[in-house]
């Protein structure tokens, strides 16, 4: 596929292929610079307390254990302030009930505590649980016109990173929130019944809080929602150099990926600092309100206490009440930093989860694949990757059941073009293709390209066995199936001499095989899949002749009965073909086959030439 390479953005058919990581929009400095406009905090998080609220039971009893716990801890200040006044009475019995009373609340808030962390943590792995699943479910559908615009690094931090936050925040701060609006008005209500004098005196320091949060926090979302798109263009970064890292070293790039690096890192640091900074100042400043607030109250206080009008066991239970009052308060402006991170985590992931493009069409059908006869047609079908830059026009191209068809032409040319709209990686912008005379638009996705097999020049393997990476093309395949494949591809040669056989564990994408062994196996993985239609792209211009005489041989058995496309710079592998058809610029210059494009001296002439007139006598 060395032709995506060159043409426009094309589908990522591969790791570290076009469309990945640092290629285009998506790269790492694309990503740095940036600066989207921040999503709805108000929306966000309607639809975080949705994915909490999915576990209604969960909340429930976690709401249920915190208004026990706090009832409970709003009558220690009550108790306490009866404890002082028992004492200046002189009531010892009294003194003993109320001590009682107290240790019995505190042993049971306790226990309680307990219960509420457990609960609080259970819903924390709930929420993100469902929230990855999504999240995961979402990524395996995007068009791949997404992939290809968004680094890969990214997308992962957003599954990893952003994710994890949320269940930092959820774990550490539902609990502070559910328990501190709880918490506030039980405190309000008894400082009223004790002194609504001094209550008022107590209320003159929010306003100083609300504006304090206020203005801070617009210059805290900012940074913090930048510091994690860096921290995801820093993941993509590494995920792009370690995938490369051959290219990278053969090259002698490494000072320059270094360089690169530390500039984002620099950046991220340069972001995290202020982040903190902001962030670490609304505590204190908070705690400064805070304080000066408890000042105003031990005053006003003291002085009603002179007056008579209250009691030194009331001043020291009001103390209490308007320090919890003003603990939730706090405690939001300490954890405020952790919050914004979480929501600003969450909009990247939300931002994905509301991809609108990966919307199906309603009226797509899935259709009997065992029925598919293979006749393929392009009518008229105009494409652009970006618009106003066309690279199909007007294209018209028409394959009967069974046919071999090879498409050649210069890198850019729109070859691999064709198979990206025919397994509809993109969807064209005027025209149609149709499938057996019906519009593939009204063919459902998975229904299509279960009729279609790929052979790729870069071989996509996975970390597992050689027989599971053959039975990708058919899960449920027996391992006779598995082997009779291998053996149509010409793979079981080479696996029957490894130690392990068909259970022979790959790493890296089967970097402990040969070029050639990957793609018979990519080959076998086609036979099991038994396509109605076939597509190799570029299938053996990677390896060396004598491999490819194999290669060759494992696809003239493959495509034996099938429609197929055959994409080719060599041109080799394809003169055999009933039909082969010369694209330039968007457009079929000359179609034929071997023998009558040789005599029409054109385009397929001039590349024969090219390739093949100094070695024929």
């Amino acid at each position: 596929m060395a032709e995506q390479r060159n043409e426009r953005p094309i589908v990522n058919m591969r790791p570290g292929g076009p469309g990945g990581p640092g290629r285009g929009p998506g790269g790492p400095r694309g990503m740095m610079m940036t600066r989207e406009k921040p999503k709805n905090m108000v929306i966000t998080l309607k639809k975080l307390i949705a994915y909490i609220g999915s576990s209604k039971y969960l909340v429930l009893s976690l709401l249920l254990i915190m208004m026990v716990t706090t009832v409970m801890n709003l009558a220690g200040p009550a108790l306490q302030g009866g404890a002082i006044d028992a004492i200046g009475r002189g009531d010892a019995s009294g003194l003993i009930t109320i001590l009682a009373t107290m240790a019995a609340i505190y042993l049971v808030s306790s226990a309680l505590t307990y219960f509420q962390g457990t609960a609080a943590a259970k819903l924390s792995q709930r929420t993100v649980y469902k929230m990855r699943s999504d999240l995961f479910g979402k990524i395996e559908y995007l068009p791949i016109k997404f992939t290809d615009t968004h680094q890969h690094g990214d997308i992962m931090s957003r599954m990893t990173n952003d994710v994890e936050n949320v269940s930092n925040t959820i774990s550490t701060s539902i609990a502070s929130l559910f328990s501190g609006v709880i918490t506030l008005i039980g405190s309000l209500v008894m400082m009223l019944y004790y002194s609504p004098i001094m209550t008022l005196i107590a209320m003159v320091t929010i306003p100083l809080t609300i504006l304090a949060s206020t203005s801070m926090s617009k210059f805290m979302r900012r940074y913090f929602v930048q510091q994690q798109k860096l921290l995801g263009s820093l993941n993509g970064h590494i995920e792009e150099m370690v995938t490369g890292y051959k290219t990278v070293m053969a090259y002698g790039k490494e000072e320059k990926s270094t360089a690169e690096f530390a500039e984002i890192s620099a950046t991220l640091r340069k972001t995290g600092i202020k982040a903190n900074i902001f962030g670490g100042v609304m505590g204190p400043l908070m705690n400064v309100i805070g304080n000066f607030g408890y000042l105003l109250i031990v005053v006003s206080g003291g002085y009603f206490a002179l007056e008579g009008v209250i009691t030194v066991g009331v001043i020291l239970s009001f103390i209490q009440y308007s320090r919890q009052f003003t603990r939730p308060i706090n405690e939001l402006a300490n954890q405020y930093a952790q919050i914004l991170t979480a929501i600003a985590g969450a909009e990247r992931v939300f931002e994905i989860m509301d991809d609108r493009s990966v919307e199906s069409n309603e009226t797509a059908e899935d259709i009997n694949v065992g029925e598919v006869k293979g006749d393929i047609s392009f009518e008229n079908v105009m494409f652009s990757y970006k618009q106003g830059e066309p690279v199909l026009k007007n294209f018209n191209f028409e394959v009967k059941a069974g046919q071999q068809i090879a498409i050649v032409g210069k890198t850019g040319s729109g070859k691999t073009t064709v198979v990206n709209l025919l397994t509809r990686f993109y969807d064209i912008d005027s025209g149609s293709i149709k499938l057996d005379g019906r519009d593939i638009r009204d063919i459902s996705k998975r229904s299509l390209r279960k009729s279609i097999a790929i052979v790729l020049q870069d071989t996509v393997l996975f970390s597992d066995t050689i027989g599971a990476n053959i039975s990708y093309g058919k899960l449920d395949a027996t391992e006779k199936e598995i082997k009779a494949a291998a053996a149509c591809a010409n793979a079981d040669v080479f696996i029957d001499r490894l130690p392990d056989g068909y259970n022979t564990e790959l790493t890296g994408s089967g970097s402990n095989l040969s070029q050639g062994q990957r793609q018979l196996l990519s080959i076998a993985r086609a036979v099991l899949a038994d396509p109605k239609i076939l597509i190799l792209d570029e299938a053996t211009s990677s390896v060396d002749t004598r491999t490819e005489m194999q290669i060759q041989q494992a696809m003239l058995a493959l495509m034996k009965g099938r429609t197929s496309l055959v994409i080719a710079h060599r041109l080799s592998t394809i003169r055999d073909s009933d039909m082969i058809i010369v694209l330039d610029d968007g457009h079929i210059v000359e179609a034929g086959n071997h023998e009558e494009l040789l005599k029409q001296g054109g385009a397929y002439y001039n590349l024969y030439q090219t390739q093949f007139a100094g070695f024929e006598t």
